[in-house]
């Protein structure tokens, strides 16, 4: 019990993980959920860990999307890829940890969950916000679309996205929470702001678009019409995904409630759904692709035919 209040004493104002865990007072009379809950994260990290495997493979064979477009969305699915491979193990063996009562290694893991979970979930952001913009770029511009948005300038974008996530998440998770938790909310507000703008301006133009359709020559209007089609099929895979996001993650913009509230028993079961339901972004986002996105859908299957016959 020295080893855990000294623990305790040592990140009290910077992992709030690690306050609602790495107790015994608080986990005491919680083991049996926290057995349930570390199996359905191993289930999680393990339909997430496949499901954006088979994803990128199908996103490899596709050829019908645009390079930079395909390269974010491969971003992402490699994200979730790493929810089901890096933090869902991490998350699992903290949860082991608490209850077979190793206290003196639970403070280490419990950093390692949080910068993993804070890297990974402001990737995902930062990607989907890249993505909203990708598309209004898309319709801006035209002819000068594929001039501008790169796959070199889209890689730097990218690579610039995991640096600055890894980066930014391990230097604030020693910061005072309240700060900390103030750079979570300003990246989170400034993402969704971008979003809600890009899909807000794309909604407009597309009204703007349909209603001068008539004026248009009505051969050049019919091949302007399947453009447009496939880029609203764009639009909506995007938006899917965006939502998604949002929903599963929405429980999370509690925590500043959480860190100021007296960490308990309940505290500790409700938080652990929180982390649960936003690890269940990454398992869906595979069916949302196969879902939207035809040519991927076929490549999935035809993946997992290839799979099963050898």
């Amino acid at each position: 019990m020295a080893k855990e209040n000294a623990s305790g004493d040592e990140h009290r104002n910077t992992v709030m993980i690690e306050k609602l865990y790495c107790s015994s007072h608080i986990t005491s009379g919680i083991h049996g959920q926290l057995t349930f809950i570390s199996a359905l994260n191993t289930f999680l990290s393990i339909t997430a860990f496949l499901g954006n495997a088979v994803i990128l493979v199908a996103l490899r064979k596709s050829s019908s999307l645009h390079p930079p477009s395909k390269l974010l969305l491969r971003c992402l699915a490699t994200t979730d890829l790493c929810v089901g491979l890096i933090l869902g193990p991490l998350y699992v063996t903290l949860l082991v940890i608490v209850v077979n009562e190793h206290w003196n290694i639970c403070s280490r893991v419990a950093v390692a969950v949080s910068i993993a979970g804070r890297s990974l979930s402001t990737v995902s952001l930062l990607t989907l916000t890249a993505i909203s913009v990708d598309r209004l770029l898309a319709l801006l511009l035209g002819l000068r679309y594929k001039h501008v948005v790169t796959l070199r300038r889209v890689y730097l974008i990218t690579i610039t996205f995991y640096v600055a996530s890894i980066a930014f998440s391990t230097v604030t998770i020693y910061w005072n929470s309240l700060i900390g938790s103030g750079y979570v909310m300003t990246v989170i507000l400034l993402c969704l702001v971008t979003s809600v703008f890009c899909y807000s301006k794309i909604f407009f133009n597309l009204r703007h678009h349909q209603n001068q359709v008539q004026d248009h020559v009505q051969q050049a209007n019919q091949a302007n019409q399947l453009n447009i089609a496939r880029y609203r099929k764009a639009v909506s895979t995007a938006l899917w995904l965006q939502f998604m996001l949002v929903v599963c993650y929405l429980p999370v913009l509690l925590k500043p409630l959480i860190i100021h509230s007296e960490p308990s028993s309940s505290v500790s079961v409700a938080w652990s759904y929180v982390i649960t339901l936003a690890s269940l972004n990454s398992s869906l986002n595979p069916f949302l692709y196969c879902w939207k996105l035809d040519e991927v859908r076929q490549a999935v299957k035809d993946t997992i035919r290839q799979a099963l016959c050898c």
